[in-house]
């Protein structure tokens, strides 16, 4: 009868054993998704402050009315600027930084280049898509 105990006692506490592997397995699988999507939060607003710090860069620079299509961009920099000349002298500028787009209209008056003071918006202002691209 002793033994027929202990082989149940040990049947019990293998079962816990896999019980608490598979909870474990189960919590870590949890853990690896967190960590996927904290670092992917991580370089989300990595890429969106520098795509702010872009459309600000671009602001301060000196633009032309023409060529219609400039672009700008620092030698240490992985962002990009450039200016579309739309009609009516409306112009677009466009800032990006990885998938990160950010667009500001604005005008030219007296062939000088102003910017909307309403600031940028996050997606594009224009009708047409191929305008709010970057060339």
């Amino acid at each position: 009868m002793n033994r027929q105990r202990g082989m149940s006692s040990l049947a019990l506490v293998l079962l816990i054993l896999l019980l608490g592997s598979l909870m474990l397995n189960g919590l870590n699988q949890q853990r690896v998704l967190h960590i996927r999507r904290v670092t992917t939060e991580i370089h989300s607003l990595q890429q969106y402050a520098a795509v702010q710090s872009a459309m600000e860069w671009g602001r301060m620079q000196k633009w032309y009315p023409t060529p219609l299509v400039q672009c700008q961009q620092p030698p240490s920099e992985s962002w990009r600027v450039c200016l579309r000349v739309l009609a009516d002298n409306q112009v677009l500028l466009i800032a990006a930084s990885g998938e990160q787009r950010l667009w500001r209209g604005g005008h030219i008056v007296n062939n000088e280049v102003l910017f909307s003071a309403h600031g940028w918006s996050d997606f594009c202002p224009q009708q047409e898509n191929a305008l709010c691209l970057l060339p």
